[in-house]
Order: structure tokens, then C-alpha cells, then sequence
């Protein structure tokens, strides 16, 4: 797509190569038709798609057929048929319009990206998926130099006798929070030789409702939290089930259900559950611009419950079970609360619990809780049947010292919740978000271990205190997102310099001014105009005016040679640096290890790291040394690498421990078969399984069994590779490192070791393998010209100058923390 700023940011579309079989395919069709109906999704992507046919198969959209349905069944699609009407120009307005601003965000601010900040030529920016970046990074820092507060929480168990003269234990709590240790002495001190009794008791009922049906961010959330599933992964899935014909549409931030439906559900909760379990139920979307007509998502058939394989039949049945609960009765608890009297003080003592009366929706679905809101809402179990007066036995009463926590790091559901109470993004684009801003290496998901704090008891025990020192395990994080340096230092740029981009009210407010669009309220190219013009004067003083930044943190003096040591990003990543470039002799540099940021290295952390690579001696006549490398740390034997266990400190590693691993990795390296007397290996990499042979490796597909691989497998898989390989070829040329390869979607080049598309034929379409052999070498390097400017440019700057662009520029004195950008 193209856009023509000056004409008022019209769009020139072309079809993508890939694509000019089809659609050629397409208009054949039309032709032979005596008429096209057109039946893409109803949401402003699919009624885009809708537009874009009739102008590529030269339909009149005023008199074209377009019909509409959120799921694939006979009913909904005779339904549709029945009611055609034409294509919504005003959705094709707004979806046309996100597209280009959003290409108007990404094509100029990437650029400024470049060249501003060091170390990397492939940065980009959007919209959307820099303002998400910008709420992972600022968590992130948030939790960096959150300080935890410690107070300490008073329990006590008590034995009783209930009502019934049953011998009964429950536990009571002191409602207040006491600020320090000496509180928490004082408090259990006076309780030395008290007598305990039940004081007020109060019995209230309660309720619980269901929530509604879900929508997208609530199906990926609730996924997420109760399945595990990403958030593509999700998307995958549901858009799997609809095709199949077993759920409504996927994308759609509606929570109302047709009355088709709700008649469909009423008939299953009686059916399965009996009346009293029903209760209908109208739910009002909370977001004024819910997309057009859609309806929350639900199973086509609620009487249906089988899907295709286990992961679908995981996502189906959340889904089943949401819809039914959103239309079933209450459940209905009875909250108990007693006082517990304490004789030489003032202060009481709370016992609560509940009783689950009446089950209701509960029979069937109970929603999932983001670890945010777990600690809103205690589970309650049931207290004993008490009567106000009765003595108490106090077993134990502890004060355990408890430390405030951070907000939790986003997992990819919970920030989806976020960006839509910010009103940023929209059904369509929450999945592709997340995606990208992981692809573009500005945020990663992973775990991390927790780490041993000490807390404190005190315990107050057959009238005796006792003090103790305990140990537990904390911020202990599963599949969470942490900014990149990378995420970190591109968001403080964006921040600094483009504040309006980055601004969440501004982006929800674009969002908002889509939606009018598409309400027809709006023109979207004056929408456009009003962005575009301070946002292009931005752009071009930024560049013209903004210093090149690579934030940098400096962190001390070397004392041995008393220069000055930067973290930073470099060309490769992550870094620290001994030296400037303006220094006589050269800068060292040391890479950052995985588990470290610039924003959190310390001092002594980065001078360890330049005791790396560490030489430790002589084994068998070859080198051993330790080092860090961009995969971990490792052990260099010869010309052999092996890698050190995860978790294992390199600079722990002494020559016995080297020696031991060299021996592991021999046993694992021998030979477990040989073809055409040549040793084939296995092991395990970052893309798996794999044998090694003849310097070629193959992975090994899940259907061999890995571990007990036999001759024949590994002919099998040696011949597999080797069919593969003659086949992959159509052109080498090694000097120039070009080729011309197959691959699954046609012919590609690779350059160097990038993977670039062949041009069109000049007639239009794709070159076969055949006519790919017949493009000349210059012809070759014009259409990677084309892709990657300058590629064949000769490299005019020396030795020198390289080593420059790999040291930090001198920050002033006053820089400790990062370097300031001046506007």
C-alpha cells in the first residue's frame, strides 16, 4: 500500500505477488457468475476485505450483495441470505484510516529510530505497540525501585466446642496491621494470661453473580489464566472453532446474546440442571462503540460439546461453561462473623467464614482471578457453630512479619485488560500486539526464580514468647513480560520526544475518533490531517535536533586503570564498557549475561564480567577457558564449545569441574551410528532434537524416538536431508554470498543471511524454479537493491571509525542514571 499524502492521503493498494494467482482465480470466477455475494466478517477488517473485492473483481458496491453472520450454521447463513444489504463504506472509512496512520507512524518514526539510536538499523515503532511497551517498561521500573515495607500480621488458633459439644479448631485474626516488631511484641505480651470468649456474632447473606459472556480480551484472559494459553494462541484456536462452525465470531467486544440464543441456553440449564439453576440474564456492553452487531462469544449449539482435539475442546468447553453460567441463578452464601474477646486488652480478635448455600452458577464456572485482584478476595472456609460467651482454648497466636509487594509484571492477558480500560487497540489488534512488540525483541516472556528473604515470627504459646528467624522463597514469576534494554531505551526516546505518541489518553483518544468513523461521524481523511501535520514537524525535528543516544548508565571508576565503565546497548546488544572512545588506548567491552539489564547492573557485577574469558590451564595439551558468550556461558576446549549448565556461576567453574563437563559432552558427542563410515552424533539445541553428519545437521521430527534412535533412523533421516539439500539450490554464488533457493512458498534469494523475495516477472506472476535458474546475477543484485539500499556499497570507513560507533559517547559529570537527550 502506497498513500498520497498531498491528494488528501489517498491509498494506492497493490496486490501482493503471492496473491496474483488467486485473485486471477477470483475474477475468472466472477466472470463466469451471474452474480457475487460477498461474505467476509462483520467488523471493519472484513468489511474492508469486502470493499477491496469489489474493486479488484470491478463490482459496483452500491448494488453488490454483502451479507453478514457471527457464525457458521445453516440457520445464521440462511438468515443473512435472506437479509443482504451493501457494503458499509463507513467501516471501510475507519478500518482504511487505521491502516494508514498507523503505516504513517511506523514508516516515519522507524527511520528517526535508526539513526538515533545506537546499536541496531532494524528498530520500529507503532502506535499501538509502543504505547504497550511503554506500560511493561514503566512496571518494570516501578518494581526496580519499589522498597518493601514490612508489618506484621497477628493470628491466633483456637480449640472450642461448638453448639453441638463437638471438639472444634478455627482461626481468628487481629484486623489492624502492626508497623514493626516491637508492636507485634507488644501486642502478644499483653495477651500473656488472658482469657478468650466469644463476643457479637453476626450472621449476613450474600451473593454472588456470574460474569457476562465473553469477548475477546475476557476469552483470552480467562485462557490465560485458566488454560495457560498465549494470547495468539487463543485467537488461533477460537478462530479455529468458528470455522468449524461451533462458536460465534472471535473478534468482538460485545457482551449482549441474540434471543435465539438465549432461548438455546434457558433449554440446556433446565434440561441439565433443573428451573431453579435458571435466571435470565441482559448484559450492556460497557464500551459505548462495541463493534456494530456483534454478539458476545458462544457456542453455535448450546447442546453441543465436543470440538475436534483436546486443545480446542479445552478453549470450547471455558467457553460453553461461561455462556451457561452468564444465564444461571445466583449462588447464595451466609457470612459469619464472631468477635473473640481478649481479657487484658481493649483490642479483639476476628473469626469469619462462610457457607455455600445455594450453589447456583458456581455448579458449573468459577472465574479465574489475575494475581492483582487475589489478594482482594480471601477464600473463606466455614466456621464452627459458636454462641456469643463461650471460653475459647488459644492454642497459638503468632505475629508474622509480611512485606508490602510491587504491582505484578504483566502477563500478555493482563496486559490486554489494561490496554482496554486505557481504551487503546481494539479486539482485532490486541493478539497482534503482543505479538510484534516480543517479535521486535522490545519484550520478552519468560519466567523467573524467586529468590530467599528472611521474615520474622513472634509466638505466643502456653503464656511463653518465642522469637524466630524463618526463610521463604519469593517473586518467584511464570510466563511474565519484562521490557528488553532494547524496549527500555526506545520508550525513554519515544517519551522524551514524541510525549503525544506516547500519550495513553491520545491514543485512546485516536481509537475514539475511529469509532466516529465508522459511525459516520467523522471524515476520515480530515482525521488524518489534524494527526498528521504536527506529527510530521515532530518528525522531522526530532531528526533534525535530537542527539544519538544508546542509553547509556555510568557506573564507577576501573580501579585498576581508573577509567571511567558505561552499561549500554552496543551493536550486538546489551553491554558494559572500560573507557571512552576519545581515550589513547581502546575501550573493553563485555557482554551483558542473560539474566542482567544496564537498567539494574551494579558496579561489582560489571567489573566480574570482565574477568571473563577466563583461561583456566591446560588439559590434554589444549586451552581450556570460560566465557560468556550470546547463548550463556561456556567452556572453550580446543576448538570445542560447552555450555555450562543454567544457573551455574562461570567464574565458579574451576579446571575439574571444566573437566567433568569436557567428558559429558564427549560421551554425549560419541557416535550412536555411522553412514558411509562417516560418525553421526545427536543432541539437543535451541530448535530441538538434531543428528550431526558430515558437518549437516537434521532435526529429528517428534514421531522418532530421540532417545533410542537406531541405524536405520538416522539413514532415514540422513537420506531425507540430503534429497532436501539437491533440491534447495537453483543458483550459488559464493562470492558474492547469493543464492537462489527453494522454498515452501517459491523461489527466494538469500543474501547473506537474509531471506529476500524474487521481483515479479516482468509480465506479472512468480518465477518457477526453472525460470528462477535463468535470472542473471546482476538482475539478482538489482532486486536485493531494491530491498536492502546500499547493499553493495563498498565500506569506506577504517578499522578505526568502527571501533568508535562501538563506544559510548562521554556523558557529562553529572550523568549517573542515563544519558539526557537534548531536544
Amino acid at each position: 500500500m502506497g498513500i498520497d499524502i498531498a491528494n488528501q492521503f489517498a491509498p494506492s493498494y497493490k496486490i501482493s505477488d503471492d496473491k496474483i494467482k488467486v485473485v486471477n482465480e477470483l475474477k475468472s470466477l466472477a466472470k463466469k457468475s451471474k452474480e457475487v455475494w460477498l461474505a467476509s466478517d462483520e467488523d471493519r477488517e472484513g468489511e474492508a476485505i469486502s470493499w477491496h473485492l469489489c474493486e479488484v473483481l470491478g463490482l459496483d458496491t452500491d448494488t453488490t450483495k454483502r451479507i453478514v453472520f457471527h457464525e457458521i450454521t445453516k440457520s445464521a447463513i440462511k438468515e443473512a441470505v435472506a437479509n443482504p444489504r451493501t457494503v458499509n463504506m463507513d467501516l471501510v472509512y475507519a478500518q482504511q484510516a487505521r491502516r494508514i496512520l498507523d503505516r504513517i507512524v511506523g514508516f516515519e518514526l522507524s527511520p528517526v529510530l535508526w539513526r538515533k539510536i545506537a546499536g541496531s538499523k532494524s528498530l520500529s515503532a507503532g502506535r499501538v505497540q509502543s504505547v504497550a511497551v511503554r506500560l511493561i517498561v514503566e512496571r518494570e521500573r516501578e518494581i526496580i525501585h519499589f522498597k518493601p515495607q514490612s508489618q506484621y500480621k497477628v493470628e491466633a488458633h483456637f480449640h472450642a466446642k461448638d453448639i453441638h459439644q463437638k471438639d472444634v479448631s478455627f482461626k481468628a485474626e487481629y484486623d489492624k496491621k502492626l508497623a514493626n516488631i516491637q508492636n507485634a511484641e507488644q501486642f502478644l505480651e499483653n495477651c500473656i494470661g488472658a482469657n478468650y470468649t466469644v463476643g457479637e456474632i453476626t450472621v449476613k447473606p450474600a451473593r454472588k453473580s456470574p460474569s457476562a459472556p465473553f469477548t475477546t480480551s475476557t476469552l483470552q484472559q480467562e485462557a490465560s489464566r485458566k488454560l495457560g494459553y498465549s494470547v495468539s494462541k487463543t485467537m488461533q484456536i477460537a478462530q479455529r472453532l468458528y470455522e468449524s462452525g461451533l462458536i460465534t465470531y472471535m473478534r468482538t467486544d460485545a457482551v449482549n446474546l441474540s434471543e435465539q440464543a438465549l432461548k438455546n441456553i434457558q433449554e440446556e440449564i433446565l434440561h441439565s440442571f433443573g428451573d431453579k439453576y435458571y435466571q435470565k440474564r441482559n448484559y450492556k456492553n460497557k464500551n459505548e462503540n462495541a463493534q456494530e452487531a456483534h454478539e458476545a462469544i458462544r457456542p453455535t449449539n448450546m447442546a453441543d460439546k465436543v470440538a475436534e482435539n483436546p486443545e480446542w475442546q479445552k478453549l470450547y468447553n471455558l467457553i460453553w461453561k461461561r455462556t451457561m453460567a452468564s444465564q444461571m441463578a445466583d449462588a447464595e452464601l451466609e457470612k459469619t462473623t464472631a468477635k473473640i474477646n481478649i481479657s487484658t486488652q481493649a483490642e479483639q480478635l476476628t473469626a469469619s467464614g462462610e457457607v455455600l448455600k445455594f450453589d447456583g452458577f458456581l455448579k458449573l464456572y468459577l472465574e479465574g482471578k489475575d494475581e492483582e485482584d487475589s489478594d482482594d478476595e480471601k477464600q473463606e472456609g466455614m466456621l464452627p457453630l459458636l454462641k456469643s460467651g463461650q471460653s475459647l482454648d488459644l492454642q497459638e497466636m503468632m505475629a508474622i512479619e509480611r512485606f508490602s509487594k510491587p504491582q505484578p509484571r504483566f502477563t500478555e492477558a493482563s496486559l490486554v485488560k489494561k490496554l482496554e480500560e486505557l481504551g487503546i487497540g481494539r479486539p482485532s489488534t490486541y493478539a497482534p500486539t503482543i505479538s510484534t512488540i516480543q517479535n521486535r525483541n522490545y519484550v520478552v516472556r519468560k519466567d523467573k526464580e524467586g529468590a530467599k528473604r528472611s521474615y520474622r515470627t513472634i509466638t505466643l504459646k502456653n503464656d511463653s514468647i518465642q522469637k524466630n528467624t524463618l526463610e521463604e522463597n519469593t517473586g518467584a514469576e511464570k510466563s511474565k513480560l519484562f521490557p528488553t534494554d532494547l524496549g527500555m531505551v526506545v520508550t525513554d526516546f519515544l517519551k522524551l520526544h514524541f510525549a503525544s505518541v506516547m500519550d495513553f489518553n491520545f491514543t485512546a483518544k485516536i481509537e475514539n475518533e475511529f469509532d466516529e468513523i465508522a459511525n459516520g461521524k467523522l471524515k476520515w481523511n480530515k482525521m488524518l490531517e489534524g494527526f498528521y501535520s504536527p506529527f510530521h514537524e515532530l518528525v522531522a525535528n526530532t531528526m533534525e535536533n535530537a542527539e544519538r543516544t544508546s542509553g547509556v548508565r555510568e557506573l564507577g571508576i576501573d580501579p585498576e586503570s581508573g577509567k571511567r565503565i558505561f552499561a549500554r546497548i552496543g551493536r550486538f546488544g546489551p553491554m558494559v564498557q572500560i573507557g571512552e572512545s576519545d581515550d589513547e588506548d581502546k575501550p573493553r567491552f563485555a557482554t551483558l549475561r542473560p539474566t542482567q539489564s544496564i537498567e539494574t547492573i551494579s558496579f561489582d557485577e560489571a567489573l566480574e564480567l570482565f574477568k571473563l574469558p577466563l583461561s583456566l590451564g591446560k588439559y590434554n595439551d589444549l586451552e581450556v577457558n570460560v566465557a560468556v558468550g550470546r547463548f550463556g556461558p561456556y567452556v572453550k576446549y580446543g576448538e570445542q564449545f560447552i555450555s555450562i549448565p543454567k544457573g551455574e556461576d562461570p567464574l565458579t567453574v574451576s579446571m575439574e569441574r571444566a573437566i567433568e563437563l569436557i567428558h559429558a559432552k564427549s560421551v554425549e558427542d560419541a557416535p550412536i551410528a555411522h553412514y558411509q563410515e562417516k560418525p553421526v552424533t545427536k543432541g539437543k539445541g535451541r530448535f530441538g532434537a538434531f543428528i550431526k553428519w558430515n558437518d549437516l545437521f537434521i532435526n529429528v521430527p517428534r514421531a522418532y524416538d530421540f532417545e533410542s534412535l537406531t541405524e536405520k533412523d538416522c539413514e532415514e533421516l540422513i537420506l531425507k536431508k540430503l534429497d532436501k539439500e539437491a533440491n534447495r539450490y537453483i543458483q550459488q554464488f559464493p562470492a558474492e554470498k547469493i543464492s537462489v533457493e527453494n522454498g515452501r512458498w517459491g523461489p527466494f534469494i538469500r543474501f547473506q543471511k537474509k531471506m529476500l523475495k524474487l521481483a515479479p516477472k516482468p509480465e506479472g506472476g512468480k518465477y518457477t524454479s526453472e525460470e528462477a535458474a535463468e535470472i542473471s546475477l546482476d538482475d539478482i543484485m538489482k532486486m536485493i537493491e531494491q530491498q536492502l539500499p546500499g547493499a553493495f556499497d563498498k565500506k569506506k570507513t577504517k578499522k578505526k571509525t568502527t571501533e568508535k560507533k562501538e563506544t559510548a559517547k562521554k556523558p557529562s559529570k553529572k550523568t549517573t542514571s542515563k544519558t539526557k537527550t537534548k531536544k
